[in-house]
């Protein structure tokens, strides 16, 4: 890059030398962008522009501009914020583009802006936090077929199955806390793009999509969870 014009949110920064930070970005042009800004870090959850320069994968940031008003988020749009970015900063590639996953990132920043005035926070919080994991994990190369098992076998409605990452919906013989029935699965089938998810698509994909994120994860745990399911304790 040389002098490249970039759009988009600050998901992370650390503390680089006197004066400057190491950025990760989610940029509309070209994916999670890493490099350092010698300047104070601008806010999260705010578009930004600045310019970018530099052949390694640690890129020069210069000309920094902050483009709207800043965003605060509290109480459950704060965990969710963090969880956002905490998953584009683990599973996202360096430099390459996603942009079905940065446009569900900037609808579900603005959704999380009225999460409390939802007269059903929870369900509408369940509902886009759900929509950005299928963007995401769809263009990360992780989309599911819903209508065949790991056999590519037709899925049936009866039946038992367990998921596997890499091998797909797995028949079995018994019904347990971790199996999925083919009925949920197939519920998929008719899910239109762009379309709220209905209540068993829900159910599915909240248990489908933790074990898929958990698993490309690997042996570290999203702190963002932690938090979040700390702060819900503390509450209670």
């Amino acid at each position: 890059m040389r002098n490249e014009v970039l759009h988009g949110y600050l998901i992370h920064h650390r503390k680089y030398r006197e004066r400057s930070h190491i950025v990760h970005l989610f940029t509309q042009e070209h994916g999670r962008v890493d490099g350092i800004l010698r300047q104070t870090p601008p806010p999260q959850y705010q578009p930004i522009c600045l310019q970018a320069s530099g052949k390694s994968e640690l890129k020069n940031f210069t000309k920094l501009e902050i483009v709207n008003q800043p965003v605060f988020f509290f109480g459950d749009a704060f965990f969710s914020g963090f969880y956002l970015n905490e998953i584009l900063l683990r599973l996202c590639p360096l430099e390459v583009e996603m942009p079905q996953a940065y446009a569900q990132y900037a609808e579900t920043l603005a959704q999380l802006q009225h999460l409390a005035a939802q007269d059903f926070p929870n369900e509408f919080l369940k509902q886009i936090l759900r929509k950005f994991e299928h963007e995401l994990l769809e263009e990360l190369g992780y989309s599911l077929d819903f209508s065949t098992d790991a056999n590519q076998q037709d899925i049936t409605e009866d039946q038992q199955y367990l998921f596997q990452l890499n091998d797909g919906f797995i028949p079995t013989a018994q019904a347990s806390r971790t199996a999925l029935s083919g009925q949920q699965i197939l519920s998929m089938c008719s899910y239109e793009k762009g379309r709220d998810f209905n209540p068993e698509q829900l159910q599915l994909l909240s248990k489908l999509y933790r074990q898929m994120i958990s698993s490309l994860l690997g042996d570290r745990p999203l702190k963002s969870r932690q938090l979040w399911i700390q702060n819900s304790q503390t509450q209670s």
